[in-house]
């Protein structure tokens, strides 16, 4: 019965993988025309298929079953899924593409549904239920443990920020600057981040709001405070240079305390393992032989 639920998952993947190249040589081909169209001659045909086109079908058609899933989902609910998407960095991944992936990815294993009802297979159909179900919340989780991730990350490296900015703000760089810098140095989530606040500015945003759309978009305790503490001191009029020194003391507290608190959790974390591995393996080794021998002279006797 394994052997048949693996054949039919192989051959349903094999169909749409075939389907899918079908729908991606038209548009090659139609692709190659205008290119030989606009080059006033003929080009040599390419063996090869070019796989933006499957992708671009994939998309097309997730986004369709996106569509038609959003449409029953509240406007709540989809800036909640738009947030998430967000905090893990898929911006340019819309909310109905997202549901399109998860209707796919639950719909793929019911696929090979019909092959093993007709042959009874009780065993197999609660199999495809079940990867059905975890296509659908699989995404999901992803999302948010890469998320989580990023937020942690995040974390790390906003003290780090605050440390470059009070450099170079009292060396005699205006804020802006010492922003772009910053930007351009720090690499991973946090320079994405203050990439996209720099372009906001340069779209006619003011940084109070580009600022307040970044602690909106991370949720990040370390990066909101950096954020609140920023606006706040624009708004008072309080010098740039005084807020960072300040956030930046406040910063390194908070890492501190950050260790301490995981130190803290160390022994808590490590009696799982004491006792489900180090400690039934230090009573077979002494014990064992032990054992043995009493069990050995009761059976002699």
């Amino acid at each position: 019965m394994t052997f048949l639920l693996l054949t039919g998952l192989a051959l349903t993947g094999l169909t749409v993988v075939l389907v899918l190249r079908t729908l991606s040589l038209a548009r090659s081909r139609q692709r190659e025309t205008l290119a030989q169209i606009g080059a006033y001659g003929f080009a040599t045909p390419q063996a090869a298929v070019d796989p933006r086109a499957a992708r671009d079908a994939v998309q097309v058609f997730a986004a369709a079953a996106g569509t038609a899933v959003l449409g029953r989902y509240g406007e709540e609910r989809e800036r909640t899924l738009r947030r998430r998407l967000d905090s893990a960095g898929l911006y340019r991944t819309s909310v109905a593409s997202f549901l399109g992936y998860r209707v796919l990815a639950a719909a793929s294993p019911m696929i090979a549904l019909p092959l093993l009802a007709g042959s009874g297979g009780l065993r197999g159909i609660l199999v495809l239920l079940w990867l059905s179900a975890l296509g659908w919340a699989g995404p999901t989780l992803l999302v948010k443990r890469r998320a989580r991730a990023r937020i942690d990350q995040v974390d790390r490296e906003v003290p780090e920020l605050v440390d470059l900015l009070v450099t170079t703000v009292e060396a005699g760089v205006a804020f802006a600057g010492g922003l772009q810098l910053a930007a351009r140095s720090i690499r991973g989530p946090l320079g994405d981040e203050l990439r996209l606040v720099l372009q906001e500015q340069s779209l006619g945003l003011t940084p109070e709001q580009a600022l307040r759309n970044l602690g909106n978009r991370v949720d990040s305790p370390a990066l909101r405070a950096f954020t609140q503490a920023l606006i706040q001191g624009e708004s008072l009029g309080v010098s740039i240079g005084k807020v960072l020194r300040d956030l930046a003391v406040d910063m390194r507290k908070r890492r501190r305390q950050a260790a301490e608190e995981r130190a803290q959790k160390a022994p808590t974390k490590i009696l799982f393992p004491l006792v489900a591995l180090i400690l039934p393996a230090m009573f077979i080794v002494t014990l064992g032989p032990v054992l043995v021998r009493v069990v050995q002279f009761f059976n002699a006797q």
